[in-house]
């Protein structure tokens, strides 16, 4: 039984890894890259072993260690996902979140830094967060260790039963979702015989993994029906489809995160400067603040500023006249 354990940097991975393993654990490097590989014999169950992939935010291959993580959930056959959240932000964390999830394989989310969400004011709702997700979620410490036995309990429990997630499309209905759904069904086949999900293999293909359409083997007619309903998802969508893709999934963790995840208590001051933040960046507004700001500035400096010290300079300069 192998568990790939997979999140973002700096949300606490490599601890949780040794939580896991304790001293039970082998380093080494993938195949053709210069990247760590890391695993080890998950305590307490020896038919347990857990790889430990390098920190990434998505699984676009552009960097090797995002190639190596890819293909290693490819290639390395991983009876399941263990994927560290971090809680304290867990809307950048839940992006790669979305990403694991049309793998298809049985996965359980680790929430960890839940002692410091707690610790601010701050809270998640976890029963609706995996009603949402469809997939275990788990609150945990890894640097107090608390919540890492129910973790492994209900990793190993979700590869057994063979639980693989509930919910692989975030999308709703319209250009994107039109276009995800084309394509899954017009590569189902070779998706199939190439050995990969084919809703993940969709979304590879049309971020134009190069390395994904290459396994597929699509003749030239597939690949221009395949070209086809992307430039008319880009047209109906007005984003071009990288842009598309990230807006279907970032939309579908705000709706989540805005039902299930209560922030920590945060001061007047920082609330107050969130509040104009979103005034100054909003899409419709910020241009024509900008205008008034630069209008009020220039206003101050050439007419009421400049007035005060063209009009105090004259008198000084008369009064030096006059003595």
């Amino acid at each position: 039984m192998i568990f790939a354990l997979i999140g973002n940097q700096n949300c606490g991975k490599t601890t949780l890894f040794n939580a896991l393993t304790g001293a039970n654990r082998h380093v080494g490097n993938f195949p053709g890259v210069t990247v760590d590989e890391k695993s080890g014999t998950v305590r307490g169950h020896a038919e347990a072993t857990v790889v430990d992939l390098p920190g990434i935010y998505s699984l676009r291959p552009y960097t090797n260690e995002e190639i190596v993580t890819r293909d290693f959930l490819l290639n390395g056959h991983p009876d399941g996902i263990i994927n560290i959240v971090d809680a304290t932000n867990i809307e950048r964390n839940l992006y790669l979140t979305l990403q694991l999830l049309e793998i298809g394989l049985p996965t359980v989310l680790a929430l960890n830094m839940m002692d410091e969400v707690r610790e601010n004011g701050g809270t998640v709702e976890i029963d609706k967060l995996s009603e949402e997700l469809g997939i275990p979620v788990v609150p945990i410490s890894a640097a107090k260790n608390e919540g890492v036995d129910e973790l492994i309990d209900r990793a190993i429990s979700a590869v057994k039963n063979g639980t693989k997630p509930k919910r692989i499309d975030f999308c709703p209905a319209g250009p994107i979702h039109r276009c995800i759904h084309a394509v899954a069904h017009l590569i189902e086949d070779h998706a199939v015989r190439a050995g990969m999900p084919a809703r993940f293999a969709a979304t590879k293909v049309i971020e134009e993994d190069r390395d994904i359409v290459a396994r597929l083997s699509l003749d030239e007619n597939e690949r221009e029906m395949i070209w086809h309903s992307v430039l008319e998802m880009e047209r109906e969508a007005g984003l071009d489809r990288h842009e598309a893709l990230a807006a279907m999934r970032y939309d579908f963790i705000e709706r989540v995160c805005a039902g299930t995840v209560v922030k920590c208590h945060e001061s007047r001051e920082r609330r107050r400067s969130l509040a104009i933040d979103r005034v100054l960046t909003h899409k419709v507004f910020a241009i024509p603040v900008f205008l008034f700001i630069m209008l009020t500035v220039f206003t101050l400096t050439f007419a009421v500023i400049g007035d005060f010290f063209s009009n105090l300079l004259e008198a000084g300069i008369g009064a030096l006249g006059e003595g």
